[in-house]
């Protein structure tokens, strides 16, 4: 599906327009002003609600102290860039050089953004898969890219193989690919990845790769798609420490790829922020080291508080549809009768008082439609938050029958 006029196109997906033209809000400035004004628990943003671990904050106030509060280099200390190509290797075999393939970002979304404006010219076609995160579609209107969407289709939300094919033309620059997938919860098979990257070959694509939910898979792994044969010369792999770590507010990110395709993006990065957060970033080069442990246990943690969550969404009657990585579940409305998920998102808060994310804000208008009755809730919370939140929404049922 390709979107409307180019000063549109920088708006798409998240409600940046009323509907008279002007500059609206978003849906999550709005959710969130909701869940404040009715003391909702707010599972609609996806931050988490207690700090990661001590040794990195120990480690950040340290370097405070010790003077680390200039400017840090364009591309990043060295001491970060080499734990993350260290992690690379450590975990999937691939070994960025922290000279010339690693550059430090403002978290992953400028690291998505210095991408994509580094390599789309006007009238350039970027393919993302749909739904999507919203800063997608702004950043590709930005660069006055033209925004082509493949679908995901539950209820386990792999790409409609053939409406992906067909998506992709000569005109196809950029595959902006986002595994583990937010908003679904998805992560791709290698069977999937592999044919992404036959296409972005067949058509001289380019892979943007954003996998900040890389170690937050339940039960299956995950695939950095520069590690299948043929992707690594042409992808751009991005993560950060806020998902990781639970450290959102630091925002400190970091790309790696082939030495040409970091070099234009470190150009374009030179004039967004420069640099970033000086003292954070040998943080988390001391989280990116910690004991593969540490990673087991974040994971299987999420889990557990995915379950719970879960549990009380089936229970006030929901369909619910279980992810396999990243801190978000989708429900499906309509067993409710409800067709309507942003209707309903912006009377839930009243309702139960839980605050979700409604689906549809993550699409085109086709895509709106198909995911009309579907909502997101974040459960990167304490287990006792969301135990309340599941036995707030189990009444979901009796408060709309009443």
């Amino acid at each position: 599906m390709r979107d409307a006029a180019p000063w549109q196109r920088a708006a798409t997906g998240a409600n940046l327009l009323a509907a008279d033209g002007s500059l609206g809000v978003t849906i999550f400035e709005e959710m969130t002003t909701l869940a404040m004004s009715t003391g909702a628990i707010n599972l609609g943003q996806g931050f988490p609600d207690e700090d990661g671990p001590a040794e990195m904050k120990a480690a950040a106030q340290a370097a405070i102290t010790a003077g680390a509060n200039q400017y840090a280099p364009g591309k990043g200390i060295l001491e970060l860039r080499e734990a993350v190509s260290a992690h690379q290797a450590r975990f999937y075999g691939l070994t960025p050089d922290p000279q010339t393939e690693v550059v430090v970002t403002t978290g992953a979304t400028e690291a998505i953004a210095a991408s994509l404006l580094a390599f789309i010219q006007p009238g350039d076609e970027v393919l993302t898969f749909e739904p999507f995160y919203d800063s997608y579609g702004a950043i590709i209107g930005l660069a006055g890219g033209m925004h082509v969407t493949a679908p995901l289709l539950a209820p386990d939300f792999m790409p409609d193989m053939e409406r992906l094919e067909s998506a992709f033309t000569p005109r196809t620059r950029v595959v902006m690919l986002n595994n583990p997938h937010n908003p679904t919860g998805a992560v791709f098979p290698r069977a999937v990845l592999e044919r992404i990257v036959e296409l972005a070959e067949k058509h001289n694509a380019l892979i943007v790769s954003d996998e900040v939910y890389e170690h937050l898979t339940f039960g299956v792994p995950h695939i950095p798609v520069a590690t299948l044969p043929g992707a690594a010369e042409r992808t751009i792999t991005i993560s950060s420490a806020g998902k990781t770590f639970s450290f959102t507010g630091w925002k400190i990110g970091w790309l790696s790829g082939p030495e040409h395709l970091v070099a234009a993006i470190r150009t374009v990065k030179q004039f967004l922020s420069y640099s970033s957060g000086t003292p954070f970033q040998g943080a988390v080069a001391v989280g990116l080291g910690l004991p593969d442990t540490f990673y087991q246990e974040i994971a299987s943690t999420l889990q557990r508080k995915r379950d719970i969550l879960a549990e009380g969404l089936r229970a006030a009657g929901l369909g619910v549809y279980l992810p396999q990585g990243t801190y978000f579940i989708n429900v499906d409305t309509s067993p409710l009768g409800i067709r309507d998920a942003v209707d309903l998102a912006r009377r839930l808060p009243g309702l139960v008082g839980v605050a979700a994310i409604p689906v549809p804000v993550f699409c085109h208008p086709e895509g709106a439609e198909r995911t009309r009755s579907l909502l997101r809730f974040a459960f990167c919370k304490q287990e006792g938050v969301l135990v309340e939140a599941a036995s707030r929404l189990a009444t979901l049922r009796d408060k709309l029958q009443a």
